[in-house]
């Protein structure tokens, strides 16, 4: 009887060793993690499971057009040195101060809101609306405008080798609709 109870216990316990490594062999039911075994040390090993990959949009740089005022790569340059990491709603204002700083413009503009910048600089400043809609293909320098978006003010950017600055640098696009790209032609 004794012996039969002994047997009986050696064999749940070998039972429930061979079940644990069922289970961490892959055979348990996991959402956040993959278990295996490693076959080179024989360890049970556990992955992170990845639902969703992300694959990186690589643009190309911006090109840099001749015809323009070079002042406005200036700009670029001047906004893009001054930019913060993270926005401070306040990127009609950056941009205006390096239009200004550069010589771009001749006064500080007087608009309030990013939507509105388009007008202003072809009515004030002498800018033309660039025959383009894409932020990507603009050349630097180029002053980018986007319609309103959840706050109703819109959005400003410069175009830069790279990516994009206004109070806030970035390589992706903001993703109001744009309104216009704009630029000044030198003289």
């Amino acid at each position: 009887m004794q012996r039969n109870f002994l047997f009986g216990f050696l064999g749940l316990c070998l039972l429930a060793v061979s079940t644990t490594n069922l289970q961490a062999e892959g055979l348990v039911r996991s959402t956040s993690r993959f278990y295996f075994k490693e076959s080179s040390s024989g360890n049970v090993v556990g992955a992170r499971i990845v639902r969703r990959y992300r694959v990186p949009v690589v643009r190309p740089s911006a090109s840099v057009d001749p015809r323009l005022d070079p002042r406005l790569r200036k700009a670029a340059s001047f906004a893009q040195e001054r930019a913060h990491a993270r926005t401070k709603a306040r990127c009609w204002r950056y941009v205006k101060q390096a239009l200004v700083a550069t010589g771009a413009v001749d006064s500080y503009p007087k608009t309030n809101y990013g939507f509105q910048a388009g007008e202003e600089l072809v009515r004030q400043y002498g800018f033309k609306k660039l025959p383009m809609r894409d932020p990507y293909a603009a050349p630097v320098g180029a002053v980018i405008v986007y319609g309103k978006g959840a706050g109703g003010a819109g959005h400003v950017e410069l175009r830069t080798k790279d990516g994009f600055a206004s109070d806030y640098r970035t390589k992706n696009r903001c993703f109001y609709p744009v309104i216009g790209v704009y630029a000044k032609f030198s003289s």
